[in-house]
């Protein structure tokens, strides 16, 4: 069972956003990786992400244990990340086993965090995603209420994000537009809220915006965390988070007239 669920994980994001010279790049050292070794190359693939897939779950599960317990609007929180990554039953299973796993007492939380981000060295963009995972399955659970929050920010030192950062991922996923928010339910994009999202001060210049909300874009982009190892059960939350990054852009460039 383990095999059919982490050969599911590394497939399929180059398709989603194709074409480019950064697309074709990313194309030609993958081809290039397989060609020279594809059973190693692929065995590679598979380990990073039964690791990201199983790190990811276990330390939701140790962080919903924050305060001592975990409650049924925890365990609902978890139910939906796992909802929203699309993940097929022998995946759910194998997730909530994680998620079991990494709320027990004896769970080596440290170390589970110190090798996930030894595996992810050189590669902040899947470090980044791993801990927006784990924000978001924390703001469904608590609303990051105050064991939590230091558990989050602990976590967030741990993989070297930012105290900026982090309030930056806060005040996007709390923005009604990140991801699995239901775009019918969702509020509108505040300007202040777009900003946020893009990661610039509503102060900063034309060109300073316009390079942020490109920075932003790379930073989500499909072929580049696949081509860094992110598993497929992942792109969900990619490919949402890329579709929030251009609601921003187009309020942000609607505000300031620019053109697109």
């Amino acid at each position: 069972m383990a095999t059919r669920w982490t050969g599911k994980l590394i497939g399929g994001l180059l398709g989603l956003f194709a074409g480019g010279p950064f697309g074709a790049a990313i194309g030609a050292v993958l081809g290039h990786q397989y060609d020279q070794n594809p059973h190693g190359a692929r065995d590679a693939a598979r380990g990073f992400g039964a690791h990201f897939f199983s790190a990811t779950f276990e330390v939701m599960g140790h962080i919903a244990k924050a305060d001592g317990r975990v409650s049924e609007r925890e365990i609902a929180a978890a139910r939906a990340v796992m909802a929203a990554l699309r993940l097929d039953a022998p995946s759910v299973h194998a997730a909530i086993a994680c998620f079991h796993r990494g709320k027990q007492p004896d769970f080596d939380y440290a170390g589970a965090v110190r090798s996930f981000r030894a595996a992810c060295a050189g590669r902040p963009d899947l470090l980044r995603i791993f801990f927006e995972i784990q924000m978001r399955a924390a703001l469904d659970g608590t609303d990051l209420a105050p064991p939590t929050r230091g558990v989050v920010q602990r976590l967030a030192q741990a993989l070297g994000i930012s105290a900026l950062e982090f309030a930056h991922i806060e005040a996007a996923l709390r923005s009604g537009h990140g991801p699995g928010a239901r775009p019918a339910a969702a509020p509108a994009l505040s300007l202040d809220q777009a900003y946020a999202v893009l990661e610039v001060r509503a102060e900063a210049s034309d060109a300073e915006v316009t390079k942020a909300y490109r920075r932003q874009l790379s930073r989500h982009h499909p072929d580049k965390l696949k081509a860094n190892g992110l598993p497929e059960s992942m792109l969900e939350h990619a490919k949402e988070r890329t579709q929030q990054i251009i609601i921003a852009w187009e309020r942000v460039r609607a505000a300031r007239g620019l053109r697109s």
